[in-house]
């Protein structure tokens, strides 16, 4: 392979009397501010392009791809003042339109067509939230993938958009007052000239907005300039008394409460009631003065407590519903009347329980097999909620699940061109190297009259893993791991420790200077695949994205000869300066950071961009990323991938794929999504010898 000539410089760093080399510093400039750092950008995609689109097979995979996604799907409606709201795509629609009905199971009309909003189909719809009359929306407006989103307003039953118009927003926390005329936001300092893109994204604050006038004249509801760090999310109670605000200062779970009435000025101040962060705290709901949280507060598995809104401190608490001894993972709480409704995770499918306010256990909600349900939205007093159900193996379908009487009823299923009956899921273990037991969620297309696959060592395999951030990888069907599959891949999902699976003990088994244990158990989960004939490593694949990237840039660093394809999309690449750049400084206690000696220790030893090492001969890799990522910022991709192919020995691909107008991966239109999966399952198909 002949790649585009990369400028090293003779830059270093000095890290507790440690020099570091970055030789690629420069890279780190914004594509859209470096005329250099955009002509690399340009000249690597044109090499991956002909690369790309010289394997015969690109084609056939793109069209297959084109003819799985062609389906009608919608998502889970949601109820708000007899209205009801859902999205839907009718297969190749770059973004799914909303749409509002009278009931839950007519056609609806049009609300928001984003499609409208751009010719490319780069312009997203983000959060909507409906006012409690059920007159007006707020919603987010989300360009070229960034994180960076813009507040408008619409009116339900004309589908006049107001002129109000919110800046400075990046999550989406909208809470409509209970007068239905005025927004709680929360908002960032406008960025200096040119950062955009690329600043630390510090000092959040919640406004309240009032509907007709400018934002300049917007009321400051609450900041902590001295804690910059510092994330804030508002509730407000169904029973209008109380504004719950939740606060992080990362992206760990463990949380702060403060909460204070409804009425109170705007400077009042706020009741403490959980002043550290030393658990999680999860708010469900409130009758009266209680308050309903779900937390790992002495139950590493969770719990739900209650806590008197009027106590001084958190110390004064009850136990509602213990942690299950049996039963798994305890995921989120919904409440409905007089009903708590539990999602629980057991070995990463989902288990349902139903419990009254006295923690009495009033029966399980039968599922229609083994999966993962998401949803249970609604007001606490709804009579109804609706829900997905999903599995690796089985598509996506909605259900209506009536509180009163405790009926499931299906009201959607996909109708994608996949028959569940010729497939297979199964859940395997692996053994890490400490001894933990690892699980793996296996899935194929059976072989022909339903004959089980053989395990003869020769199977393409695409091994994907997160790993971080107390995120659950749960089971869930995509068109894309169809074709896989259809192509005669195995699809295997590893859920490692730092993610949430098994609780806050398995997420802090993963982080910080215990990280190296995810990338332990990722390779455990590799070589368990070999070992038991699944796959060889000249037929592995290893697949991640964000975390997920970092996963397979550590992994392919420290086990080279372990795969026979690597492709890391859109990863954190450099552990040493992550912190410097948009949301990264969220991610510190995460990783660690380099300013403290024994956290360097532990990232220097892993941090992709820096163990990559001369004359070595590492997978065919694809590395993904975009030029418009805000979140994860696309230097850790470029550096990565220059490294890598400055280093490379043998004669394997290194290439760099660069989307334009695309951000971390929210948002991205169903066109560009196609094209991507259409290149990696190419490029898979090629560096896999799978025509072999």
């Amino acid at each position: 392979m002949a790649y585009p000539e990369t400028r090293r410089v003779d830059q270093t760093d000095i890290y507790h009397g440690r020099t570091v080399p970055d030789p690629y510093r420069w890279l780190e400039e914004d594509v859209r501010e470096s005329a250099e750092v955009a002509a690399w950008a340009k000249a690597q995609n044109e090499v991956t392009r002909k690369y790309l689109d010289a394997i015969p097979q690109r084609q056939a995979i793109h069209d297959r791809l084109t003819e799985l996604w062609n389906y009608e799907r919608q998502s889970v409606p949601w109820q708000v003042a007899g209205q009801y709201f859902y999205f839907k795509n009718d297969g190749l629609q770059d973004q799914p339109v909303l749409l509002t009905a009278n009931s839950y199971d007519e056609e609806g009309r049009v609300l928001i067509d984003p499609n409208k909003w751009s010719e490319d189909g780069t312009v997203a719809l983000g959060r909507t939230v409906v006012s409690e009359d059920g007159q007006r929306m707020a919603y987010t407006r989300k360009e070229a993938g960034s994180d960076w989103s813009t507040v408008r307003f619409i009116e339900i039953d004309s589908g006049k958009v107001l002129e109000d118009k919110l800046e400075w927003v990046r999550h989406g926390n909208l809470v409509w007052n209970a007068a239905c005329d005025g927004l709680y936001y929360t908002r960032y300092p406008e960025p200096p000239e040119g950062e955009k893109f690329q600043a630390l994204s510090l000092n959040p604050m919640i406004y309240f907005h009032k509907l007709g006038t400018p934002q300049s004249e917007d009321t400051l509801i609450f900041r902590r300039p001295d804690e910059p760090n510092w994330s804030f999310w508002l509730r407000r109670t169904e029973d209008n008394r109380y504004l719950v605000l939740t606060i992080h200062r990362s992206t760990d779970p463990q949380s702060r409460v403060y909460l204070r009435e409804v009425g109170a000025a705007a400077d009042a101040p706020w009741n403490k009631l959980i002043d550290n962060f030393d658990h999680e705290y999860s708010l469900i709901g409130n009758r009266d003065a209680t308050l309903y949280f779900y937390t790992d507060r002495d139950a590493p598995r969770k719990r739900v407590i209650a806590i008197d809104a009027n106590a001084e401190d958190s110390s004064s608490f009850t136990e509602v519903i213990p942690e299950r001894e049996q039963g798994g993972t305890l995921e989120y709480v919904a409440l409905f009347g007089d009903e708590l409704i539990c999602n629980y995770l057991s070995d990463v499918t989902t288990r349902l329980f139903r419990y009254d306010l006295e923690g009495e256990e009033l029966g399980a909600i039968e599922l229609p097999g083994l999966g993962n349900a998401s949803g249970f939205g609604g007001r606490q007093d709804d009579t109804e909620t609706f829900y997905s159900f999903t599995s690796y193996t089985m598509p996506t379908a909605i259900y209506r699940y009536d509180v009163t009487s405790g009926k499931n009823e299906l009201i959607r299923s996909s109708k994608v061109d996949f028959d569940p009956k010729l497939y297979e899921s199964k859940q395997v273990f692996a053994t890490s190297k400490d001894g933990t037991q690892v699980p793996i969620i296996v899935s194929y297309k059976k072989g022909p009259s339903g004959a089980a696959r053989k395990l003869d060592h020769n199977n393409p395999t695409l091994l994907y893993g997160y790993g971080g951030f107390n995120i659950s990888l749960t089971p869930s069907f995509a068109v894309t791991n169809a074709a896989w599959m259809d192509m005669g891949g195995i699809y295997a999902v590893a859920n490692l420790r730092g993610g949430g699976e098994y609780g806050e003990a398995w997420h802090a088994g993963g982080k910080s200077v215990n990280k190296q244990n995810v990338f332990d158990d990722f390779i455990a989960a590799a070589e368990h695949l070999i070992s038991t004939g699944y796959t060889k490593p000249e037929k592995l694949a290893i697949m991640g994205g964000s975390n997920g990237g970092l996963l397979v840039g550590a992994a392919m660093t420290q086990r080279p000869e372990l795969f026979g394809a690597c492709l890391p999309a859109v990863g954190v690449m450099d552990m040493l300066r992550f912190q410097n750049f948009t949301a990264g400084h969220f991610w510190r206690h995460e990783y660690g950071t380099a300013d403290d000696p024994e956290e360097f220790a532990a990232l220097i030893a892993y941090s992709p961009y820096h163990n990559l090492k001369p004359d070595t001969h590492y997978p065919a890799t694809l590395v993904t990323t975009a030029d418009t990522d805000d979140r994860v910022v696309p230097m850790h991709s470029f550096k990565f991938a220059a490294e890598l192919q400055h280093d490379q020995a043998g004669d394997a691909p290194v290439l760099i794929r660069i989307e334009s107008k695309a951000g971390h991966g929210a948002g991205t239109p169903v066109s560009k999504r196609i094209d991507l999966v259409a290149d990696k399952w190419a490029f898979l198909w090629k560096s896999l010898k799978m025509a072999e």
